[in-house]
């Protein structure tokens, strides 16, 4: 066996929460084997290249000597194996644990005695003990609490924030047994710098998860809720939010939108919902949340179109510039963004759509900020991308845009009051 076999770390999946986690173990002076079943990846990170955008990532893998591979017998010489694949839903919002059973499916046949299993992956409760479990053990013909270990440590990254990362971020460990616990504490302290909270069980771990994100979910749709109201009581929201934020405790301000993305929030609420129902219980008040973000797309949308009709513009084959495709600011992560379904709404209105995305421009349909510009009727501001919030009053008057729908509220309402541009943000 490697004599470095306690210092070699395994990390499966290497996206957005497995590469950080691979660099940061790096750092901290441990050798890390990062698997992956996409080859270009894999070649991408060996060529010291990040295959996603940060600039953060890129800079820390020209001095990486991590090496990515999809050889799995590499898992031997390791004494953690870390498994940070994705959890996505179907269309019909059912979780879809395939990534997590292929990833366990891969890893048991060679996990040896005396090693860590770390499901980083976000699940709902019950996963770890009712799927992931009995995969190891009947695939590796080993027993979990006495010849392997298994926990769980959610996974908490917010990509393009440059205060909170994967090293400062608290976390939360569950385990499977006492023993997998110190195991797992103990080597998360050789990374964090956060606060690392023990938990009583592996669903208690699985639970934080989908509740903090359920919690935001819901915070959520109540203020896009209260933004579609006030958008007829000529209220607006924002400044509203910003007033019931003076109060010093018992208020934390959240703000609406176009839409919710990421690989979290538009997801982790189904996976509750699911594993309640299962066991004769219905989330009433997490679906209704769900309902009402899934909405504000297609109210977007139609905010162009009635603005549009306000100045006499049908918005069947008016050149609607949709801006930003990614879910979050300055990044270029796609997954459940709220643009591509407004792009749907405006399909089905007759629009002429372009978009533009400085971070994801292979699926953009013009070639710069200009270009998309150039005579557009409408504009929705979709995600809220530095160089979008940089945009003028006379940035749009240059070009002929007769309405501006500031789907992230990131513009000077102020600077459109009295002009020709006609400005419409969410719930303001």
């Amino acid at each position: 066996m490697n004599s470095n076999k306690n210092k070699q770390i395994t990390i499966i999946g290497l996206g957005y929460v497995g590469l950080p986690l691979a660099l940061l173990a790096e750092k901290k002076g441990y050798e890390v084997i990062g698997i992956d079943t996409d080859s270009k990846k894999i070649k991408l990170i060996n060529d010291k290249i990040s295959p996603f955008e940060d600039e953060k990532i890129t800079n820390q893998l020209k001095n990486s000597s991590i090496v990515a591979t999809d050889d799995l017998t590499k898992i031997k010489d390791s004494s953690i194996i870390i498994i940070c694949v994705p959890t996505p839903v179907y269309e019909n919002h059912i979780p879809n644990l395939e990534p997590v059973k292929g990833a366990c499916n891969s890893v048991a046949p060679f996990i040896q005695k005396g090693q860590l299993v770390i499901l980083e992956s976000t699940v709902n409760p019950g996963v770890s003990e009712d799927t992931v479990l009995p995969i190891l053990e009947e695939k590796s013909g080993l027993k979990c609490g006495e010849d392997f270990y298994l926990a769980h440590c959610p996974e908490r990254i917010n990509p393009g924030d440059e205060k909170w990362n994967v090293e400062n971020i608290n976390r939360v460990v569950g385990a499977f047994c006492k023993q997998g616990l110190e195991k797992a504490v103990a080597f998360y302290k050789t990374i964090l710098s956060g606060k690392i909270k023990l938990m009583n069980s592996l669903k208690e771990a699985e639970a934080v998860k989908v509740v903090e994100n359920s919690f935001r979910d819901i915070n959520i749709a109540f203020v896009n809720e209260l933004a579609m109201s006030f958008s007829r009581l000529n209220i607006d929201i924002v400044n509203v939010i910003e007033g019931a934020a003076t109060k010093p405790f018992a208020f934390m301000p959240h703000f609406p939108g176009c839409g919710v993305g990421g690989h979290c929030i538009p997801v982790d609420p189904y996976y509750l919902i699911e594993y309640a129902k299962k066991s004769g219980f219905d989330h009433d008040f997490l679906s209704l949340a769900r309902r009402i973000n899934i909405k504000m797309p297609s109210f977007t949308a139609k905010q162009a179109m009635l603005e549009l009709n306000k100045i006499n513009i049908p918005i069947n084959n008016a050149k609607v510039v949709v801006l930003g495709l990614s879910y979050k600011p300055n990044i270029d992560d796609c997954r459940e963004s709220p643009s591509f379904e407004i792009i749907k709404a405006l399909e089905r209105y007759g629009a002429n759509i372009v978009t533009y995305d400085p971070f994801v421009l292979d699926k953009s349909t013009a070639k710069n900020l200009d270009e998309a510009l150039k005579n557009a009727k409408a504009v929705i501001i979709a995600t809220s991308h530095d160089a979008f919030t940089r945009l003028t009053l006379n940035d749009f008057i240059k070009n002929g845009v007769g309405v501006v729908i500031d789907g992230r509220n990131c513009l000077s309402k102020d600077d459109f009051i009295k002009s020709e541009v006609a400005y419409k943000g969410i719930g303001r």
